[in-house]
């Protein structure tokens, strides 16, 4: 990895909050790279069920829902005070490497003692990002070590998956759509057809919504259960 630009001012940062909400002025930490990344990558994917006809060797996938996007992105931290070139620091004693590692850790990996799970972050650089988002994990390359030991110099490679708040995402997907897809807690008593016409406004498509949840028995559904409703296509829509 080449050495990154040591002078640009807008540095990348990842603040953490109590709650998908992610107020502003509600952060309850915040995390500044040493240096901005020269590149991060961003993934997009797609969830489909493969669908076979009988007696037949044609297939088809069918679309079930977008999974959450994630984002790729990797820190250089460095204990060699390089970073402090040209500035004067007399008053100040440069955090270690190790010191950054655990700060990184507490603010974004460990599990917080109010909300008994991990924050919710935020990933923000200038005009490219403004990410809402939790860890999904992160893997520290230990490269240069000091005299006694301690880490001289490090690389955090952090994997985020997409978790904005629940609202918002709802607004955006417009789900009282059938174009889109859904997802249905089963609760005690509920019957497939009757789950595919609250979904749907009518029960004729719960063969389809049995096949994308690979069920075998369909009138077994088993409370808590989690269906999946994929998405129908204009002609298939109630009316139409």
């Amino acid at each position: 990895m080449a050495f990154p630009d040591l002078f640009k001012l807008e540095k990348l940062k990842i603040a953490a909050y109590e709650n998908a909400q992610r107020q502003t002025g509600q952060e309850t930490g915040e995390f500044e790279a040493m240096f901005n990344p020269q590149s991060f990558s961003q993934s997009f994917r797609t969830q489909y069920v493969p669908g076979a006809g009988l007696n037949s060797g044609a297939q088809s996938a069918t679309f079930v829902r977008s999974l959450p996007t994630s984002l790729q992105i990797k820190l250089l931290l460095d204990g060699t005070d390089v970073e402090e070139m040209g500035l004067v620091t007399l008053f100040s004693t440069p955090k270690t490497v190790k010191q950054r590692i655990d700060d990184f850790l507490a603010l974004a990996y460990h599990v917080q003692g109010q909300t008994h799970e991990p924050s919710f972050l935020k990933v923000v650089w200038a005009g490219c990002l403004d990410f809402a988002c939790r860890l999904a994990g992160v893997t520290i390359s230990y490269t240069t070590f000091d005299r006694d030991g301690a880490p001289l110099r490090a690389e955090l490679d952090l994997s985020l998956v997409a978790d904005d708040d629940l609202q918002r995402q709802l607004a955006r997907a417009a789900l009282s759509s059938p174009d889109v897809s859904h997802s249905r807690i089963v609760a005690s008593g509920d019957t497939l057809p009757l789950m595919t016409k609250a979904v749907y406004g009518t029960s004729r498509h719960y063969l389809r919504v049995a096949r994308v949840n690979g069920l075998s028995h369909f009138r077994q559904l088993k409370p808590g259960q989690e269906l999946l409703f994929p998405p129908l296509a204009s002609k298939s829509r109630p009316g139409r």
